[in-house]
């Protein structure tokens, strides 16, 4: 029997990600794959692809039954809610873990980040947590991925920081292995597709870790311009993040990103990728020669 595979946030750009690569390169059938999103209108192509398009809103748990009815394996994408004053996020995901259970899903899957334990210095990092306790609770059985930080993550830093020379930063010597999002979105779309039974847990990262001078040194081999790391307390890269004009919430989430890899909770090199896809991950290298334009503005 071919089973039916739904990913929610399939308008975002993991989510939309994963459905082209279950439809390119996994070659699901489009009427086996069913698409969520707050918006239908923003997936009318998927749709004219073939595509079972839905409403599903987190914040509506009636409307994730509604949408996963009829799936066999769901695909939870985590979503973008990050507000640290509220638990609205874990409130959204517990929500679709219970639509799952609900429903019959006969496997969980869902995005969670490397090392997520109560400890982390990442802000956010308790709603990961949280919701993997939520779907190991829930009996479904599931495969959870512990995205590694995105390669793109990189244009909230590198534009600015090209411009003016300069490279604020607090992660000291700690280390981190970057990710294209689309190698992460080709192992959870051939695992989403695998038919697998059994639980696991993935982390999914870059083929190499890189200090923050070691990021800067490979970006200024590949635009020639000079990038200088200077180091910060996490406070004093708080305030320069804060007049730089965005706000203290998101601040102060972007510096525990520093500390996090700081602290060595982030330096971990996998090949969970190519294990699950199959192919060979982007370096980051390879990341900042075919973005060097935009790179430097």
């Amino acid at each position: 029997m071919t089973e039916t595979l739904l990913v929610t946030g399939a308008s975002g750009h993991l989510g939309r990600a994963v459905i082209n690569d279950l439809l390119d390169a996994q070659k699901v059938a489009p009427a086996n794959v069913i698409a969520t999103t707050r918006n239908p209108e923003n997936l009318a192509d998927l749709a004219a692809r073939g595509v079972i398009v839905r409403a599903a809103d987190f914040d509506d748990p009636a409307s994730l039954e509604k949408a996963f009815k009829g799936a066999d394996r769901v695909l939870i994408v985590s979503t973008g809610e990050l507000d640290l004053k509220s638990d609205r996020r874990l409130k959204q995901h517990q929500a679709a873990v219970a639509a799952a259970k609900a429903t019959g899903v006969s496997h969980l899957l869902y995005t969670s980040m490397p090392n997520p334990e109560p400890v982390s210095p990442v802000l956010f990092a308790g709603d990961h947590y949280g919701t993997e306790q939520a779907i190991k609770a829930s009996g479904i059985p599931y495969t959870i991925f512990r995205n590694g930080w995105y390669q793109e993550n990189l244009f909230l830093a590198l534009p600015h920081a090209i411009a003016s020379g300069k490279w604020y930063s607090s992660a000291a010597d700690g280390r981190i292995a970057h990710g294209a999002r689309d190698d992460m979105a080709a192992a959870i779309a051939a695992s989403l597709a695998s038919g697998s039974k059994e639980s696991h847990v993935y982390t999914l990262t870059g083929p190499q870790a890189y200090t923050t001078n070691e990021i800067a040194a490979l970006v200024s081999e590949v635009t020639g311009k000079p990038l200088e790391v200077i180091q910060l307390p996490d406070e004093a890269l708080t305030e320069g993040v804060k007049a730089a004009g965005l706000p203290e919430d998101f601040a102060r989430i972007i510096v525990s990103f520093d500390a996090n890899t700081r602290s060595g909770r982030i330096g971990m090199v996998t090949d969970a990728i190519e294990t699950l896809s199959g192919r060979k991950p982007r370096t980051l290298k390879q990341f900042l020669e075919a973005n060097k334009a935009a790179l430097l503005g």
